[in-house]
């Protein structure tokens, strides 16, 4: 509401100008296109070599990152980390190289960091395939915009709690991420946003 109030404005100072000075007036009203500015979606089949190059690039990611983070006091449930390139994978690479990301990330930092620990390895699997889930068919459905970012990211934060209060029976473990996490969430959201607007531009 806000742009298309601004965009009219701006045309009518734009059509005062032009009566006084001779520029063309628009002939027609001014159109806010929302349509993608990308179509940053390009799957990758398991039986490609690049799926599994590309795997192991997000997953390194996922392993590197949280281990940065732990670094400051609460880093990981305040930053989320190890959601990060998930989100990436599946707006970038679809739904096959995503599942493979979010099931394989926290396992590999179970075993090699200790975190998750394995009382909340499921909690985190289970939203980290909710987020492949989402991320990849927002970037099917609705391209690169960061509306559709957003909806991958409340999307699997959503579901991701209520799977939570399945798994643990506790309504503030599953409210957490919101209490907490919100940095991570405005950081999956803007960050994640960028980091694809730069690989669509790539291509």
């Amino acid at each position: 509401m806000i742009p298309c109030r601004l965009m009219k404005a701006c045309e009518t100072v734009y059509r005062t100008l032009a009566r006084q000075t001779n520029l063309p007036e628009f002939k027609e009203p001014i159109m806010i296109s929302t349509a993608p500015s990308c179509a940053i979606l390009t799957p990758l089949s398991v039986k490609e070599a690049r799926f599994y190059f590309y795997t192991l690039l997000f997953v390194t990611g996922n392993i590197a990152f949280p281990a940065i983070c732990h670094l400051a006091p609460n880093g990981g449930p305040t930053l989320l980390p190890i959601y990060f390139f998930t989100l990436i994978a599946g707006y970038r690479f679809g739904w096959p190289a995503a599942l493979a990301t979010a099931i394989l990330s926290p396992v590999a930092n179970h075993f090699l960091t200790g975190m998750p620990p394995a009382s909340m390895l499921s909690v985190i699997l289970a939203k980290s395939i909710l987020l492949a889930f989402f991320a990849s068919t927002a970037a099917r459905l609705f391209g690169l915009s960061l509306p559709a970012v957003a909806l991958a990211v409340l999307g699997y934060q959503v579901t991701g709690g209520m799977a939570e209060w399945i798994i643990t029976g506790s309504w503030t473990a599953a409210l957490a991420d919101f209490r907490v996490g919100l940095p991570g969430i405005l950081f999956q959201l803007i960050g994640g946003y960028a980091v694809l607007r730069l690989l669509c531009r790539r291509d």
